[in-house]
C-alpha cells in the first residue's frame, strides 16, 4: 500500500465533505451553536496511560489509589468494564489506536528502540490524518514510541503539533521534543505529567473555535517512575500511587478547561491504557485486579484495561457497561462522528463505540489476541480460548522459553470467569471448534494480505 493511496483517500475524503456541505449540514453528532443554529463538529480528547493496570484505580478496586477526577468522570459518563487494547506492549497498542488495525497488520509487533530506523508506516491512516480534511486542529502531547526518526514522528502522522518523548522512559536518557526539535536532553521526568497537562491545557485554549483532536499519551506508570513536588511521597501506595494520582489530577485539569470554556458538552473524552501492569517483585508496577497475567502476556490481565469516557449531554451518566469495546475503535468511532468516513482501501478492526457508549447492545465482537506475530488467543461473545499462553509461574518477564503451547486449547467463559482460573474446553467442545476456526479464518486472512510483511519480518530478526 503506497503513500499515493493515503493521499487519494485523504483528498477524497476532503471533497466529499466539501460536497456535502454546500449540499446542507453534514455533522449530526456535535452541538448547535446558538449564534447561527449550525451543529459543531465535536472535539476529541485520547488520554492514554502507560502501564496503568485494570485494578489500579478505585473503581477498579484498589483501595489506597485515590482517582476522585477519575471517579467523577466515570459518573458523569461512562465506565466500560470489558474494554481491550490490541496488543500488551507499548508501540504495537499506540499503532492500533491510532490506525483502527491490529498491529499484525500495521507491521508493529514490537517495541521501538531509540536505535532503531524504523517506525510506522507512514502509509497508515491515522485519526489525525482522517480528521485533518474536516477541519480538525490535532495534538500530540506524551508519549510518542512509533518510530524516532524523522519520517516516522507525529508531524508526518498527520498531527500539527508535538510535544513529548518519542520513546519510554526507561530507553536511554530520553529527550523532550517539541515538533522536530529537541528543547530538553534528558528531559526531567519529575515534571512531566506536570508539563503535558499544561501543554494540554495550552492546546484546548487555542483550539476553542474547534474542531480538536487531543491525543494525550503519559508517559507513566511505565517504570522508573517519577511525580512533580506536589505528589511526591502523598499516596498510600508509594510513588507509584503518587503516579497515578498525578495522572488523576491531569484528567481534572483537562475536564476543568473544557467545561470552563464551554466545550464540555461538544467534546468526547475517553480515557484508558495501552497494555497492563509490570509483573514485579520490587512493588514498582501495579496491578491487574481480578485479572490474571500482566504487561506483555495474553492474559486478560494484559490487554483489559480501565476505560471512562464522557460527554455530557450525549453519552448517560454513571453507566457502567459490560460491553465490549477496544482502542481499535476510536478510529472508526472519531471519523464518523466528525462527519467522515473509515478509509475503505485497507481492512479496518475497529468499530464505531457509540451504540456500546450510549448503552445500546453492541455486536458480538471477536478480540484478538496477538504476542509477536503469533496469534494466542481469541474471543468471541464470552468466551476466550488460548491456543497458546504465559507461564509466569516459573519467573520472568517475557521470556521466550515461558510461553506454553498446550496439547488441547484452554477454553474460559469471562463473563463468570474473568480471572481465568476454570478451563472449560473439555465440557464445551463445540466453543473450542468454533473459536478454532474463527482464529484460523483470521490467521488465514493475515497470511493472504501480507500486509507490512517487511516490517514483520525486520522485528522478528531484530528480535
Amino acid at each position: 500500500m503506497g503513500s499515493i493511496s493515503r493521499r487519494r483517500f485523504i483528498e477524497k475524503l476532503g471533497q466529499t465533505c466539501a460536497g456535502a456541505l454546500a449540499a446542507g449540514p453534514l455533522f449530526s453528532a456535535g452541538c448547535s451553536s446558538p449564534a447561527t443554529g449550525q451543529v459543531k463538529k465535536p472535539n476529541f480528547v485520547i488520554l492514554f496511560a502507560d502501564d496503568m493496570g485494570y485494578g489500579d484505580w478505585n473503581r477498579g478496586g484498589h483501595p489506597t489509589i485515590k482517582t476522585p477526577n477519575l471517579n467523577r468522570m466515570a459518573d458523569q459518563g461512562v465506565q466500560l468494564t470489558q474494554f481491550y487494547t490490541a496488543n500488551p506492549v507499548c508501540s504495537p497498542s499506540r499503532s492500533a489506536l491510532l490506525t483502527g488495525r491490529n498491529p499484525i497488520r500495521t507491521g508493529v509487533i514490537h517495541v521501538f528502540f531509540p536505535q532503531h530506523d524504523r517506525g510506522m508506516s507512514p502509509d497508515e491512516i491515522t485519526i489525525a490524518e482522517g480528521l485533518k480534511p474536516l477541519g480538525y486542529r490535532s495534538a500530540c502531547i506524551g508519549k510518542w514510541h512509533l518510530g524516532c526518526t524523522r519520517e516516522y514522528r507525529p508531524l508526518r502522522q498527520g498531527f500539527d503539533y508535538y510535544y513529548g518523548l518519542l520513546y519510554s522512559n526507561d530507553m536511554k536518557n530520553p529527550d523532550l521534543w517539541r515538533n522536530d526539535e529537541p528543547v530538553e536532553q534528558p528531559a526531567d521526568q519529575a515534571t512531566l505529567t506536570k508539563r503535558y497537562t499544561e501543554e494540554a491545557v495550552s492546546f484546548i485554549e487555542r483550539s476553542k473555535n474547534g474542531p480538536f483532536l487531543l491525543y494525550l499519551p503519559y508517559t507513566m506508570p511505565h517504570v522508573p517512575l517519577f511525580a512533580s513536588e506536589k505528589f511526591d511521597g502523598t499516596s498510600r501506595r508509594g510513588l507509584f500511587g503518587d503516579v497515578i494520582e498525578e495522572i488523576d489530577w491531569s484528567v481534572g485539569q483537562i475536564l476543568g478547561t473544557l467545561d470552563s470554556l464551554g466545550l464540555g458538552g461538544n467534546t468526547l473524552v475517553m480515557f484508558t491504557s495501552d497494555n497492563g501492569p509490570w509483573m514485579t517483585q520490587n512493588q514498582r508496577g501495579g496491578t491487574a485486579g481480578l485479572l490474571r497475567g500482566a504487561k506483555g502476556d495474553t492474559w486478560e490481565g494484559g490487554m483489559r484495561e480501565p476505560f471512562v469516557a464522557r460527554w455530557p449531554g450525549r453519552l448517560p451518566q454513571g453507566l457502567v457497561s459490560a460491553g465490549v469495546g477496544s482502542v481499535l475503535d476510536f478510529l472508526p468511532t472519531c471519523l464518523e462522528l466528525a462527519g467522515g468516513a473509515v478509509p475503505a482501501d485497507r481492512p479496518v478492526d475497529g468499530v464505531n463505540l457509540m451504540p456500546v457508549l450510549e448503552g445500546k447492545a453492541g455486536p458480538e465482537r471477536t478480540i484478538y489476541y496477538y504476542s509477536m506475530e503469533k496469534l494466542n488467543a481469541v474471543r468471541h461473545g464470552k468466551w476466550k480460548l488460548h491456543c497458546r499462553y504465559y507461564d509466569h509461574s516459573k519467573g520472568g518477564y517475557q521470556k521466550a522459553e515461558n510461553w506454553v503451547t498446550p496439547e488441547v486449547p484452554l477454553l474460559f467463559d469471562l463473563e463468570v470467569d474473568p480471572g481465568e482460573r476454570f478451563d472449560l474446553a473439555e465440557k464445551y467442545p463445540e466453543v473450542v471448534e468454533n473459536l478454532t476456526c474463527i482464529a484460523a479464518d483470521y490467521s488465514a486472512e493475515i497470511e493472504r494480505l501480507g500486509e507490512n510483511r517487511d516490517l514483520i519480518q525486520w522485528f522478528l530478526t531484530e528480535w
